[in-house]
């Protein structure tokens, strides 16, 4: 399951770091090849699960990118 799933009493107390930002690129960079690969093949209601994880992935991120002061930013 995707880190972005945290449960609510959990939120804001996950320390994230760069193996879990990582983590994500990997998990976004293989759900994108699920959804091209199932909408090459014509089954595109098959990967609406896949875009509704990696909308969620991408979202957090965002969320994380923007609450990080620039100083921290690479």
């Amino acid at each position: 399951m995707s880190v972005a799933f945290v449960p609510e009493r959990l939120r804001g107390k996950v320390e994230v770091n760069q193996e879990t930002l990582q983590w994500l690129l990997e998990e976004n960079d293989q759900l994108i090849r699920c959804i091209v690969e199932y909408q090459s093949k014509g089954r595109a209601t098959e990967c609406v699960q896949y875009q509704h994880i990696l909308h969620r992935n991408l979202i957090y991120l965002a969320t994380i990118a923007d609450a990080t002061p620039p100083s921290r930013r690479p």
